[in-house]
């Protein structure tokens, strides 16, 4: 079977050079096109010696410029929207990691997805995800027994989203099936008691940090904490990669963490 041509998004960032490395020395992987911004200093440039691995045969470049089984974005919003429509108009499965997108715009990704198979997660990361469904059943057998929900993330400090779409995605999860109706960000000031239906989130911003997450879900006289935490950026690059694989050959469709893990 000849391995599946995969291109990032993306490639010259932080993420984008961890993927094209572990792309690169994956045997289920051929990477063919390493993309970013045009303005971006070293487009032109092998996209291996960009990622620090030495090079690889793949010019970094601004256009998609060659035939590809799936596309991996790890961009910014505004990226994400040219390649979501790169990818409608020829057909090209697509993995989705940027966050930070509006409304708007996630509403355009569910529309794409009727015609493109489509991977979109606010984080890529497998420990996560499994942490999801965790959270998911801790939030099912308390939701009558008057449980605070109180989520805490940590990033570095050039994060530029707050809270972290993780975060966000967690407490939309929990708030789904215990039904919250208010999300507060942050406390200062004399706010009063905690309102029952709320759920508190609380960024943190240090160091380089490449992600935390705690879920607290406090009772009268005891607590259960779930806590997710990366070592390094490689987690959410490899669950990228295991997503890419999972899309390709699959139906048009909006795909989640949990379907690549086969816990939907």
């Amino acid at each position: 079977m000849s391995p599946i041509r995969i291109a990032i998004h993306g490639a010259a960032g932080r993420m984008g050079q961890r993927l094209v490395a572990l792309a690169r020395a994956d045997a289920e992987l051929s990477l063919v096109a390493a993309i970013d911004a045009p303005s971006h200093p070293r487009l032109g440039e092998d996209a291996g010696m960009v990622a620090g691995v030495g090079p690889i045969g793949v010019r970094l470049t601004a256009n998609l410029e060659t035939p590809v089984d799936v596309v991996v974005d790890f961009s910014v919003p505004q990226a994400a929207e040219a390649i979501v429509a790169r990818c409608l108009t020829e057909r090209i499965p697509l993995v989705l990691a940027t966050t930070g997108l509006e409304p708007a715009q996630t509403a355009r990704l569910a529309a794409a997805a009727q015609e493109i198979p489509l991977v979109w997660s606010p984080n890529m990361s497998l420990a996560v995800n499994l942490t999801m469904k965790l959270a998911e059943m801790t939030a099912r057998a308390l939701r009558d027994k008057n449980a605070d929900v109180e989520i805490l993330e940590r990033h570095h400090r050039f994060k530029e989203d707050a809270p972290s779409g993780t975060a966000l995605k967690f407490g939309q999860i929990i708030a789904n099936v215990m039904g919250q109706t208010r999300h507060c960000h942050g406390r200062q000031g004399r706010p009063g008691a905690r309102p029952r239906d709320e759920i508190g989130y609380h960024a943190i911003r240090v160091g380089d940090n490449p992600g935390e997450h705690t879920i607290v879900f406090a009772m009268i006289g005891e607590t259960i904490e779930l806590t997710v935490r990366a070592t390094n950026r490689d987690c959410y690059a490899l669950g990228a990669l295991s997503a890419a694989k999972f899309l390709v050959g699959k139906p048009p469709g909006l795909y989640g963490m949990d379907h690549v893990l086969g816990i939907a």
